[in-house]
């Protein structure tokens, strides 16, 4: 007991204050892949990628679709001219095509919409409860969502809290494709959650289906919010999260 009160007292505050102060990710943190040119790129180029996260058109204009990436960085090493790895946490999105990005991408209804938890986040502020289903995930963003707890990112103080019980619940954090055993029970689990509520994706699985031909959560359930990264960061989710329940928006940081 006594070391850790000395470690405390020495180290002092070690909890970091995101989203009230930016957290820049470490450099060379793989934390998505941007599409840093817009010149033409051979049609073959789509071919690297082992989940068909990049489309390329007859004219040679790329897309990239960041809720399949794996970040396996392929394209990267390919045409590092055309891809670069971003040293960012944010990669949240509040639609599914906000996640496509590229001179190539349809950007016509990248806009997202208010879900109603954002529109009544006043009435629960401080007491966000929070229910995490796997729908077959590989553990790997299991690891990131339990990081949200823990005292660096302690997640407890904006206001947000894990629940077992769906009808406790204010917003779904689905993680995985949603394998065919676990359909009817994401179902159950989104039908008893009181209204108003969010759905938010974790990982690329669950925004695109990654490496599955099946598509992610939203073939099943509305998607408030997309986090994708094949695992996200803890800031990442913990951004969603802040989306999700209207605390913030798109590219914002709070004062």
């Amino acid at each position: 007991m006594l070391e850790w009160i000395y470690r405390g007292l020495g180290k002092r505050r070690i909890t970091t204050r995101y989203p009230r102060v930016p957290e820049p990710a470490p450099e060379g943190f793989h934390g998505r892949i941007d599409v840093v040119s817009g010149e033409p790129v051979p049609p073959a180029l789509a071919e690297l990628c082992p989940t068909g996260a990049i489309a390329v058109d007859n004219a040679g204009s790329v897309s990239l679709d960041r809720g399949r990436c794996i970040l396996c960085g392929e394209c990267v090493r390919a045409l590092p001219q055309v891809f670069a790895f971003a040293s960012v946490y944010e990669s949240a999105a509040g639609s599914r095509q906000a996640l496509l990005t590229g001179p190539g991408a349809d950007q016509a209804s990248a806009e997202p919409g208010r879900g109603a938890l954002a529109d009544q986040a006043a009435m629960l502020r401080r007491s966000i409860h929070v229910r995490h289903i796997d729908c077959g995930s590989d553990g790997a963003e299991e690891w990131e969502i339990t990081a949200l707890w823990n005292p660096y990112y302690d997640i407890q103080r904006l206001g947000f809290f894990l629940t077992n019980s769906p009808r406790h619940a204010d917003v779904l954090l689905v993680t995985g494709p949603v394998t065919d055993p676990m359909r009817a029970p994401l179902e159950r689990t989104w039908e008893v959650m009181p209204q108003p509520k969010a759905l938010v994706a974790v990982g690329t699985d669950a925004c695109g289906g990654g490496l599955h031909d099946w598509g992610g959560v939203d073939r099943i359930l509305p998607v408030d919010v997309y986090v994708p990264g094949s695992p996200p960061a803890p800031i990442a989710i913990m951004h969603g999260l802040l989306l999700a329940a209207g605390i913030l928006t798109a590219g914002q940081v709070m004062a």
